[in-house]
């Protein structure tokens, strides 16, 4: 019998291409967000050739979860992974209680249900280095928390509950936390696609803080085979982080994106203020992943930015008239 996996946070940049990993794999995949399916170009197992082998079902963590777990409960997965979460770190200052209420208490309240379900194998629970805030060197995965936003704080507080549920209850639950991931049918408001349809479309590009955070951006497919290899092999309890060994600041994406592109960063790129609380570094040590999952980076940063400027192109009509900024949904 082919796995069965639901998704949670299906529609989500991340959320979207591990269904099409798991497709790709022969499973039954079933993938459940808050809001409708997006337009094809953030859809990649739309494209995949399996999408019947895929089924969606638009329910909201917040409102529906009796629906949810019914879902779950006929389904009989063999794994759930959620992506689901209020994910804006900036904009969570503005109404923090939106964050807590989805990223702590309606996950809190999914993992009780979640415990019971005798038929789950594992749980993977996406979560953020956030958590760590503000650091210096190689972040381990046993380093203490210590968030800077509401975000984070969200984050962590989930994180927590979770270890107690494995400790008390022996809930199959597995982390993984990965470094800044971009690639095709990224949302349009982050760095690098923002920057790609800037420069198409001769848009200065406002740069945050001068891009002076430091940074490992990892490829999605790397990060959604991490995410595979955990969910199939990791111990209950584990944190795995899926990083490359590369550390670059923003700033020097952007330039690296201009160059490549054939356009002077002095003539496109404004700097603007920074984001409050924002961290200046996430750098962090992946060796347990590599080592007990057989895992690592497959995508150089130059291949990922051009594979992600051959997405922008290919869609730039219908890119150019979506909305570039974020949209809070509460």
């Amino acid at each position: 019998m082919s796995e069965r996996w639901v998704v949670l946070g299906s529609n989500s940049f991340s959320g979207a291409h591990f269904v099409q990993r798991v497709l790709e794999e022969g499973a039954e995949v079933i993938g459940i967000s808050r809001s409708p399916e997006p337009h094809r170009a953030f859809l990649p197992y739309r494209t995949g050739g399996r999408d019947q082998a895929f089924r969606f079902h638009r329910l909201d963590l917040n409102d529906d979860l009796d629906a949810i777990m019914q879902v779950v409960r006929d389904f009989a997965p063999d794994y759930v992974v959620n992506f689901a979460a209020q994910s804006m770190v900036a904009e969570s200052w503005l109404t923090p209680a939106h964050w807590f209420q989805t990223n702590v208490v309606a996950n809190v309240l999914l993992h009780d249900q979640l415990r019971q379900c005798r038929f789950l194998k594992k749980y993977v629970h996406v979560s953020t280095p956030e958590v760590y805030g503000p650091c210096a060197g190689l972040i381990a995965e046993h380093t203490n928390y210590n968030p800077s936003t509401p975000y984070a704080v969200s984050r962590a507080a989930a994180d927590m509950s979770l270890m107690t549920f494995w400790k008390a209850y022996q809930f199959p639950v597995v982390f993984t936390r990965a470094a800044n991931v971009y690639g095709p049918g990224q949302q349009l408001y982050r760095i690098i696609p923002r920057t790609i349809l800037s420069f198409l479309s001769g848009k200065t590009l406002p740069l945050q803080g001068g891009g002076r955070s430091v940074r490992s951006f990892i490829h999605i497919r790397d990060v959604a085979d991490g995410t595979l290899r955990a969910a199939r092999a990791a111990p209950p309890g584990a944190i795995y982080h899926l990083s490359t060994a590369r550390n670059i600041s923003i700033r020097e994406v952007v330039e690296l994106l201009a160059q490549r592109m054939g356009v002077r960063f002095e003539d496109q790129v404004e700097i603007v203020g920074d984001r409050l609380g924002k961290d200046s570094a996430y750098l962090l040590d992946s060796a347990r992943a590599r080592r007990e999952l057989g895992w690592e980076p497959a995508i150089a940063l130059e291949q990922g930015l051009d594979d992600t400027r051959q997405w922008v192109q290919d869609y730039l009509g219908d890119l150019q008239a979506m909305p570039w900024n974020y949209v809070h949904k509460p």
